[in-house]
């Protein structure tokens, strides 16, 4: 990664009296993938339209390699946009789709056909030029959608999530095809999803955004291992929130400790037991009441609802976190 490419400096925004963004700031470098991260509600798409120019701010300012671009005209920013539905014109075939930014921009017409082979062949589809859109699958509308995109070679592509429509195995497969175009091209890449296993498998860092405030920016491990919040630990990895005296702290499930296992000095009764997708999940009450989840794969104990059994945690494994739930409360 490289220097600073794009900066959001204190974003503020509001839609009907309610503010949606609430001083964002934001640092980007040349290169990065970056990933907006949160539920539907905190501000991730808003943030996105307002770096493409399709919403302005109520205040702050939005820097492009230097330069103050907020109140510029979308089509004046070197800025483009994958959308989840793809938006291609159903009545041009995959070339002309793909070639049309150039088309619009006077490119001459050769230059045209060379630029749009090159980025066919970057997306892997480079004989379904002469294809109509319909004639696709939804994994090849989205390859197209961004050959579409990166040809006009913009500073920053933003990519509002463009694997929303696809079923799990294929989005899985494209994640890890947008990980490898992003860096063949160098370009960019500003993404939004409310997936966590997305945002984990393909970014270089993510940005857990809650109520229209980034709680957290951080690698992927920092995001999963050191949340700050009680909301990010949640979150990103469904972690346990436990109170005992004045801390709070976040556990994730894998990393409690059950019956059996050295370091479990806890009692507490077992709730309920399920399993899912290789997963076993086992449900736990505190003698204060508290509740709190452990998770191992493969492993079925036999551990049953009513038991009274010991378990714990690491320290190390025992990170403590803002209590959001608390702050609100204030």
């Amino acid at each position: 990664m490289g220097e600073s490419i794009l900066k959001l400096q204190q974003i503020r925004k509001s839609f009907d009296h309610t503010e949606v963004l609430k001083g964002v700031d934001l640092e980007v470098a040349q290169g990065e993938f970056i990933t907006l991260l949160g539920a539907s509600g905190c501000g991730k798409t808003t943030t996105l339209r307002i770096i493409a120019g399709l919403e302005l701010p109520d205040s702050g300012s939005v820097i492009l390699e230097g330069r103050d671009i907020t109140d510029w005209e979308p089509n004046k920013r070197d800025v483009n946009t994958v959308f989840q539905n793809y938006a291609l014109f159903p009545h041009m075939n995959v070339a002309d789709n793909v070639g049309y930014g150039l088309k619009i921009r006077k490119v001459p017409k050769a230059e045209i056909a060379e630029r749009v082979k090159q980025a066919l062949r970057l997306v892997q589809l480079e004989e379904y030029g002469k294809r109509m859109p319909d004639q696709l699958s939804g994994g090849q509308r989205q390859r197209i959608a961004i050959a579409r995109a990166v040809i006009n070679e913009p500073k920053v592509l933003l990519l509002d999530e463009p694997l929303g429509a696809l079923d799990l195995k294929l989005r899985r497969q494209m994640q890890l095809e947008l990980k490898r175009l992003q860096k063949q091209l160098g370009i960019t890449f500003i993404y939004i999803t409310h997936d966590q296993e997305e945002a984990i498998n393909m970014s270089d860092r993510i940005g857990v955004m809650h109520e229209g405030v980034l709680e957290q920016l951080g690698t992927p491990n920092e995001v999963y291992y050191q949340p700050r919040t009680s909301y990010v630990a949640d979150f990103v990895g469904n972690a346990n929130i436990l109170h005992l005296g004045a801390e709070t702290l976040a556990i994730r499930t894998e990393n409690i400790l059950m019956n059996g296992e050295e370091g479990c000095v806890h009692e507490a009764s077992v709730v309920e037991k399920s399993f899912a997708g290789g997963q076993l999940r086992i449900l736990f009450r505190l003698p204060d009441g508290q509740l709190l989840t452990a998770s191992r794969y493969g492993i079925d104990h036999d551990l049953q609802p009513g038991q009274t059994v010991k378990i714990g945690w690491d320290a190390k494994n025992a990170v403590k976190v803002i209590d959001n739930d608390e702050d609100e409360k204030k």
